[in-house]
């Protein structure tokens, strides 16, 4: 295996595991997103039960309560949403940590390419000048034949 082989694994070693993070974070991103839809619905529940309470009669203290309940979970919320963008970028910046190793090892597959294409055009030059030797070989047997030598 030569140095270039070595270093194309390396590099798609690299890529493979890069877009591993990048996947993780996508689904880190996903879990916060449906942890938030999960408080949201929660805090619209816990309303409409206020609300169908609330027509039998709640007290000041109980109301109170439901109020400071229901600002806890809109923090919540904000604390979720605030995830969600910091788990958004951590994504963002590993997705360009992937594209970017992505493109060091296309750098190297074209550069192993192009080596392979040279040396075959080099083995085809050798073999257009062994079979060029060959037929001048020939030619000059031939005229040394019909020369009578």
């Amino acid at each position: 295996m030569s140095q270039l082989d070595l270093v194309a694994k390396f590099e798609l070693e690299k890529e493979q595991k890069a877009a591993q993070q990048f996947q993780l974070a996508q689904q880190h991103v996903t879990q916060q997103r449906q942890k938030l839809s999960s408080l949201q619905q929660y805090r619209l529940d816990y309303l409409r039960q206020i609300q169908a309470t609330g027509k039998s009669g709640v007290g000041a203290k109980a109301y109170h309560q439901h109020l400071s309940f229901v600002g806890k979970l809109d923090k919540a919320c904000q604390q979720q949403m605030n995830l969600i963008s910091q788990a958004t970028v951590v994504a963002d910046q590993r997705k360009r940590a992937w594209l970017e190793q992505q493109k060091r090892r296309k750098a190297v597959d074209m550069l192993i390419d192009k080596k392979a294409l040279e040396a075959r055009q080099k083995e085809s030059r050798l073999e257009q000048i062994m079979s060029d030797e060959f037929a001048s070989q020939k030619f000059y047997r031939n005229q040394l034949s019909k020369s009578g030598y």
